[in-house]
């Protein structure tokens, strides 16, 4: 073995060591009886992104406190594992707002398109954030089957719902090679 080389194994190795030590650390946070503790570990594994935290994070969804639930919806977006997508679908049925956003943000990351359909259902929700976050996560799945429910939203009464349909609308063109036809037909754009 050259010299210098098994230095740099024995790094790599404590490195990789070092990284399994706090995910499991925070996995066990998720079980802390503080409220705080289990949030923080709920997106911290989101920025960690390891296949091992999907079962624990599902089971976060679960939390008695809605500020780890949607914050483990996010995370497991982030990861991207297809494991996640039936418990987030199953998030957008909650009567907790903030867990149908955090999963509505989860199934946007995670760009399955199976998540269409049911990001449409819930573009009918009462509350604004749902609205505004299922515009958003259709527009990064990119599905041209969500263009017409997201014009329909550009009448919505909130700033904020038209201009996340807007935006997921142009975005979906854009990933269909397409120009955007409220922009060539010089209908207003209502970000600007």
């Amino acid at each position: 073995m050259p010299a210098g080389e098994g230095a740099a194994t024995d790094a790599v190795y404590a490195e990789q060591d070092s990284r399994r030590k706090k995910i499991k650390e925070l996995i066990d946070q998720l079980k802390s009886p503080y409220l705080d503790t289990r949030w923080r570990a709920a997106e911290s594994l989101g920025i960690v992104g390891d296949q091992t935290t999907v079962e624990p994070l599902i089971n976060a969804l679960h939390d008695p406190y809605v500020d780890v639930a949607w914050l483990a919806a996010k995370s497991l977006g982030s990861i991207g594992d297809a494991r996640a997508f039936e418990p987030l679908l199953q998030g957008l049925k909650s009567p907790e707002k903030w867990l149908r956003v955090g999963s509505a943000i989860g199934l946007g990351r995670l760009g399955d398109r199976r998540g269409v359909e049911p990001l449409i259902a819930v573009l009918k929700d009462v509350k604004r954030q749902v609205r505004q976050f299922a515009a958003w996560a259709l527009g990064n799945i990119g599905d041209k089957r969500a263009l017409g429910p997201l014009s329909e939203l550009l009448q919505d009464t909130e700033a904020s719902v038209r201009e996340a349909a807007a935006l997921a609308i142009r975005i979906i063109h854009q990933k269909a090679g397409e120009p955007d036809p409220h922009q060539a037909s010089g209908e207003a754009n209502p970000d600007q």
